[in-house]
């Protein structure tokens, strides 16, 4: 179709002058030349304060096209094999359905006349085009096809493979033509759009799975059926870019790649370990730059956060935060670290790796290899005149009496434990070695958290929980009544999971004058834990029903993070 005939249906059907139009257009153009990625459909449909699906509708009534929703629908493989894959995803269509000879192809723009005429020329027979936003669209080819289909689909042509290495770390759209570079730089695009903090890339005798870790949970990725023959390729590439010796198959290596999308840089740290079927690889995601670490966005209650602010700034002393890995420690520390932050306090962390760049900070790497551990990088940082440090984690008793002998000599130190509770972390170092008479007057509190997965704002509706039910799982009685549960139903936003993001569930335990006695008789944990919830501290899980009272999180969620430990059967005999 003409310009003229677009402005003339846009005029007609009340969507927008030839005037708006032409001024939309200009706006669009500018956008994209930034890198925007937005259809110019959808970014009049917002500029007209509508859904981009409202004016499809409306596009789709007056050209008497069929509007469809095709993330609802089953695409049969007779429809996909109709149209290249190619085509398919250069112009965003997605052949829906075939029926009686005719191929029903869903685009979410009908003016791009090049695009109209790819389809038909692609399908080889009649085609009937039907409307649908661009997102849904993106999402079946992805969900249909796989992610980076076409890209393999190239590569099949082009035999025998050859990979090419490039320099450019950089990820746009506007890529390396080189393929297999182009994959890989696809499945990193991917994972940071949906969230993923790691992919792993694990060979099985058959394919080569691909899963990507959002929220917490493994998914996996929908993926080409042809993608195993490219195994070698594919992990090959992915060592070059992290600085790894790509002919060493046999033992597991480390590496880093720094890539920049869309302008935010992101750090990745890759693993390889060898497996029957070949190397597996891990990426672990780290964003650079935009990571804001505050205690107000760590799911504190004020009552918490207020001893929080009290401890963090207090002159000596070791502030513990236990927890499983993945349960958020390293981020609870460096928001306790932004907050304390200030020109009048020297700061330095030993960690491995540093994970992210604290500006003000002075920050250690372990090095194993040449003998830098935490024991020795401690004794060292406390001759560099520090009034915090923080050590990322005490494994040993070396470590654990450098820490402790720190504290006491006047420095605030921070760690973790992985220890299930905050009663737990006493006997843990007890076990390691330490007096107990030093733990009791060197630790001032101990939080344990885990990270709750929340609630999908998008498909957010209450759910009927039975009172037995409820009753059993020890759900606070006095509140069972006045307490309206959610859960999240599944959708498009959330990938029919029901739930989107995660928050934090803490268990606070300020050392007072009643546990220290408790520490240095080497009272067991229940012991400690009992005194402690006399003192006002709130278990994991008590802190997981306020959140669920909040309608935050689901009864399901606390009861997979949190397991009813032995002080917490203790406090119910």
């Amino acid at each position: 179709m003409a310009l003229a005939s677009i402005k003339q249906i846009f005029e007609r059907e009340g969507i927008a002058s030839p005037g708006q139009f032409s001024e939309w257009s200009k706006a669009w153009k500018s956008a994209a030349d930034t890198g925007a990625t937005e259809t110019l459909l959808a970014f009049i449909a917002r500029e007209r304060g509508m859904s981009e699906e409202s004016l499809l509708q409306k596009l789709a009534a007056s050209f008497g096209w069929p509007f469809l929703e095709v993330s609802k629908m089953d695409i049969p493989v007779e429809a996909r094999n109709k149209i290249s894959t190619k085509v398919a995803f250069q112009y965003n269509t997605l052949p829906a359905a075939w029926e009686n000879g005719v191929l029903t192809v869903a685009v979410s723009n009908p003016f791009d006349s090049s695009m109209l005429n790819a389809v038909q020329f692609d399908a080889r027979g009649p085609v009937k085009f039907a409307l649908a936003t661009s997102i849904d669209i993106d999402k079946a080819l992805k969900k249909f096809y796989g992610v980076g289909a076409e890209t393999l689909d190239e590569i099949s042509k082009d035999e025998p493979l050859e990979l090419l290495i490039g320099d450019n770390k950089e990820i746009t759209e506007d890529d390396q033509e080189a393929s297999i570079i182009k994959f890989v730089n696809q499945i990193i695009w991917e994972a940071h759009k949906t969230r993923a903090t790691d992919i792993h890339f694990e060979p099985q005798e058959d394919e080569l799975r691909i899963r990507y870790r959002i929220d917490g949970i493994l998914l996996q990725a929908p993926m080409p059926p042809q993608l195993k023959r490219y195994q070698a390729a594919l992990i090959s590439r992915i060592k070059v870019m992290s600085g790894m010796n790509i002919a060493e198959k046999r033992l597991p290596q480390d590496g880093r790649i720094n890539v920049r999308i869309k302008g935010e840089e992101i750090d990745i740290r890759v693993s390889t370990v060898p497996t029957v079927y070949g190397e597996s690889v891990s990426l672990r995601l780290l964003m650079r730059g935009k990571i804001m670490f505050s205690l107000e966005k760590l799911g504190f209650r004020p009552k918490e956060e207020k001893l929080i602010r009290e401890l963090i700034v207090k002159p000596h002393g070791i502030f513990l935060v236990t927890g499983p890995t993945g349960s958020g420690k390293s981020t609870s520390l460096y928001a306790f670290l932004s907050t304390i932050n200030s020109v009048t306090k020297r700061i330095i962390t030993i960690e491995e790796p540093v994970e992210y760049e604290l500006k003000g900070i002075n920050q250690i790497a372990v090095r194993s290899d040449i003998g830098l551990n935490f024991a020795m990088g401690l004794r060292h940082i406390l001759r560099q005149d520090p009034n915090v440090v923080m050590v990322g984690e005490i494994r040993d008793s070396e470590t654990a009496e450098i820490a402790i002998r720190a504290s006491l000599t006047g420095h605030l130190v921070f760690s973790t434990l992985h220890t299930n509770d905050a009663p737990s972390a006493f006997t843990r170092l007890i076990d390691m070695g330490i007096e107990p008479f030093l733990v009791a007057s060197s630790v001032e509190a101990v939080m344990a958290q885990r990270l709750v997965r929340t609630i999908c704002p998008h498909c957010k509706a209450a759910q009927k929980l039975s009172l037995d039910y409820l009753q059993t799982i020890g759900f606070p009685k006095e509140h069972i009544h006045s307490t309206t549960f959610y859960k999240g139903t599944g959708c498009e936003e959330c990938r029919q999971l029901g739930y989107q993001g995660r928050n934090g569930i803490h268990e606070l335990l300020v050392v007072t004058e009643a546990i220290r006695p408790l520490v240095m008789q080497r009272a067991p944990s229940t012991a400690i834990a009992m005194k402690a919830v006399e003192g006002g501290m709130e278990t994991l899980r008590d802190d997981g029903w306020i959140k669920v009272m909040n309608a935050a999180t689901t009864v399901e969620e606390v009861l997979r993070v949190t397991q009813s430990e032995e002080h917490m059967k203790a406090l119910v005999d």
